[in-house]
């Protein structure tokens, strides 16, 4: 596709979504100005890469496509123009090598998200794309141009298309504040609410059990969860007690669906094996020949049950259970663990809901905004940690940077 170089896009938003695409128009000699709220881009990018840029999954194509819920259908085209291998691709071409980790999570090899980010920047201003840093997009004027209100004022734009990649609705102080969501509303654009998604939980801990396991990690447990169709889901990790509940990269796994029980029930309960590698009948023949030994010295020095996990026994089963070997041994290996809301949505790693796709066409244009593109984690979808939702904003701006270079064509 040729566009003419007279052509100008905005791209409003500098995270991954917005940068693909960016890089999409680029390529083909588009003018592209991309413009960020924040003081530089890429800031979620790099909160993200913090502890390991996790960049996408190798897991086979279907398996990861069934990571996006109930937003497969549409965000399968999108994963199969700019997929997992394209996006390791994509992270070669830029110099970085990846490898595969031991849970199939793939990371750049010296680990880092700034090295990328920057080499990536570089190459995006020398392929002409001019970044706009403190602007933040407050709308349309009644000519239809894009304001913007900057530390000098409110200024205008005119382009001849737009890309929105504003973010969802967490983390603000990163620059994804859900702002934009009234603006769209405006226009008539059908828009799902916003909710926490990859979030943590909060339970009803005592004041006891709060002051002695706050922090702690409850390591090598397998949770198990069943959603509204009688889908079972296991997963074998590790997660932590926070002051008001839990978090962790094992809870994320399940979030959605907690989160989806509550809202329909108003509770849920996930399901903790807390001693994988025993039966409970074995748990249970140990209990029972603790002889004079007390329970807690036989749970530790025996069963392998101690500190957090021992908290947990404490905290949440009756008195009753503990005079039973056989309820507490079942109790161990199908431990009912309950969370009552989730964590305030600002402090999710991500969200759900956004932009309706019944809003989009194939192109991820807005069918009622001719010229107005959306991409990136404002769409209504959602997936797990583990380098699903990088994949899926890269292939979302992907889609709509190339639907740009559709739309100008036909315009030419």
């Amino acid at each position: 596709m040729a566009a003419s170089a007279t052509k100008q896009v905005a791209i409003i938003g500098g995270g991954p979504a917005g940068l693909i695409a960016a890089e999409v128009l680029s390529q083909h000699n588009i003018r592209v100005d991309l413009f960020d709220a924040m003081p530089s881009v890429g800031r979620k990018f790099l909160q993200a890469g913090k502890g390991g840029m996790n960049l996408t999954h190798s897991e086979a194509f279907p398996d990861f496509v069934n990571r996006y819920r109930h937003r497969q259908q549409e965000m399968l085209p999108l994963l199969q123009a700019f997929g997992a291998d394209q996006l390791r691709q994509w992270a070669h071409d830029l110099g970085f090598d990846t490898f595969v980790g031991s849970s199939g999570r793939v990371f750049p090899t010296d680990m880092r998200a700034a090295p990328l980010l920057r080499t990536w920047l570089q190459r995006l201003r020398e392929a002409g794309v001019k970044f706009h840093v403190r602007h933040r997009w407050i709308g349309w004027d009644q000519q239809q141009q894009l304001v913007f209100a900057t530390p000098e004022g409110e200024t205008t734009v005119k382009a001849d298309a737009v890309l929105l990649a504003l973010g969802g609705g967490s983390w603000s102080r990163l620059g994804s504040d859900g702002a934009w969501v009234p603006q769209l509303q405006q226009k008539g654009i059908a828009v799902a609410p916003l909710k926490a998604a990859n979030c943590g939980f909060e339970c009803d801990w005592s004041a006891d059990f709060r002051s002695r396991f706050a922090g702690s990690p409850v390591k090598n447990v397998v949770a198990s969860l069943t959603d509204s169709d009688g889908n079972r889901t296991e997963r074998q990790g590790e997660f932590v007690i926070t002051e008001r509940g839990i978090e962790g990269s094992l809870i994320y796994v399940f979030a959605a669906e907690l989160r989806d029980q509550l809202e329909q029930a108003g509770k849920s309960t996930l399901t903790l094996d807390l001693l994988p590698h025993k039966t409970a009948e074995r748990i249970e023949q140990e209990l029972r020949s603790r002889g004079a030994k007390s329970l807690s010295t036989q749970l530790k020095s025996k069963i392998g049950i101690d500190g957090v996990k021992a908290g947990l026994l404490r905290e949440c089963l009756s008195k009753e259970t503990f005079t039973s070997e056989r309820l507490l041994a079942q109790a161990i290996k199908q431990f009912p663990l309950q969370v009552l809301r989730t964590t305030p949505m600002d402090e999710a790693i991500s969200t759900a809901g956004g932009v309706c796709f019944s809003a989009l066409n194939e192109q991820l244009m807005l069918q009622t905004l001719p010229g107005v593109f959306c991409a990136g984690e404002m769409l209504d979808w959602e997936a797990p940690t583990g380098g699903y939702l990088l994949t899926g904003c890269f292939a979302s701006g992907f889609t709509a940077g190339h639907g740009i270079l559709q739309w100008l064509n036909a315009q030419a």
